[in-house]
């Protein structure tokens, strides 16, 4: 169990602060910067592929390979079979695993260290939310435990 709050009857909350989160690392990341210039700017292409395999590869998997257990909020809906194949064998939560990278790399597109802040708070809130989720799962899923522990959270292969 948790004592994350609830934040809704269905984590609606942790919906609403996980969009003023992205569309801030958007914001500032326009606002603020660049940061840094020159040969360093050669980095920028290193977030484009952050982003786009964020983005692209490994969030929108997460939403295809879902298929009928999809809902935008953090507790599972009451029909919905855990899932445990496709880009979810290898990560749990590779959605939000997506918009860190995305977010990440936006940011060193960028050139904006206020935008690579903003992404580390946006981890450290994705790190808070699928740990509210998780309890949801938990309860919900008698197998979900096990798949926990042999499955990484938010990226394949990394922690």
């Amino acid at each position: 169990m948790t004592r994350l709050p609830a934040l809704g009857t269905h984590g609606e909350g942790w919906v609403a602060i996980q969009v003023i989160l992205l569309a801030t690392v958007v914001a500032v990341g326009l606002w603020f910067g660049p940061d840094w210039v020159g040969a360093l700017r050669f980095i920028g292409i290193f977030g484009g592929i952050m982003t786009l395999a964020g983005g692209i590869i490994l969030a929108v998997r997460g939403l295809v390979d879902l298929r009928q257990a999809l809902t935008p909020l953090p507790r599972p809906r009451d029909d919905a079979e855990l899932v445990d194949t496709g880009v979810y064998r290898l990560a749990r939560h590779p959605i939000y695993g997506g918009l860190i990278l995305s977010s990440v790399g936006w940011s060193i597109i960028q050139a904006s260290l206020a935008a690579l802040i903003a992404s580390a708070a946006l981890a450290g809130f994705l790190t808070l939310k699928s740990a509210r989720e998780e309890a949801w799962l938990v309860e919900r899923f008698a197998d979900y435990a096990a798949y926990r522990v042999r499955t990484r959270r938010f990226i394949p292969w990394i922690g």
